[in-house]
């Protein structure tokens, strides 16, 4: 399926879901963020957080898996949902989305993954999640080969921009130091006549 394309999707902030105001706070990243919906990690820990900016008609995704904001308390970024309790739990996750209008599934066994959409309403988004999900997202940067240093499972490259880039950031270095850049016509010309006025007064 392809990948959703609407407005971007602004997470909320890590550290700060406990706060008396979430739907005040989802407002606000939707204004400045120019967001068409704001995503929220974890399950059912989140739901009144999830029902209360619903009420303030705002759209929320859900986030359930590797959830990145949560990374460390899920020992690293581990595939989620590989035993049968963990994969009960993610489902019932799922089942209690409180309103969201969609669920993102990060790192999580494929049959699950499909298990978690035809089970929903919604539509499911995967991301290392496999192709039973309604759509697909991939970070740009991975897809694009920019970031070079770990490459998840998941992730197909679809080009090799960050070997175009790294070679043109050493091309551009190489030629600063061989004073061929900035040539004349990169440069803005000022008049000879300007230059040596300009010149006898610095020297006065």
């Amino acid at each position: 399926m392809p990948e959703i394309k609407e407005k971007p999707k602004a997470g909320k902030p890590k550290g700060r879901r406990k706060s008396a105001g979430p739907p005040r706070q989802a407002g606000r990243l939707m204004k400045e963020g120019r967001a068409g919906a704001v995503k929220l990690e974890g399950g059912k820990l989140v739901c009144e957080q999830i029902r209360a900016i619903v009420n303030a008609s705002i759209p929320v995704v859900a986030h359930l898996g590797m959830t990145p904001q949560s990374v460390n308390t899920l020992g690293g970024f581990k595939v989620q949902g590989k035993t049968a309790e963990a994969a009960r739990k993610l489902l019932e996750d799922a089942k209690e989305e409180a309103g969201a209008c969609a669920l993102v599934m990060e790192c999580v066994p494929a049959k699950l993954a499909a298990l978690v959409t035809k089970t929903l309403h919604i539509p499911t988004i995967g991301i290392g999640a496999g192709a039973g999900c309604d759509g697909q997202v991939l970070v740009y940067q991975d897809m694009l080969g920019m970031f070079m240093d770990y490459q998840p499972k998941f992730v197909r490259k679809f080009a090799e921009v960050g070997k175009t880039m790294q070679d043109a950031f050493v091309t551009y270095r190489n030629e600063i130091q061989a004073g061929n850049f900035p040539a004349e016509e990169h440069s803005f010309a000022i008049s000879d006549e300007v230059m040596a006025q300009l010149e006898q007064e610095a020297q006065a």
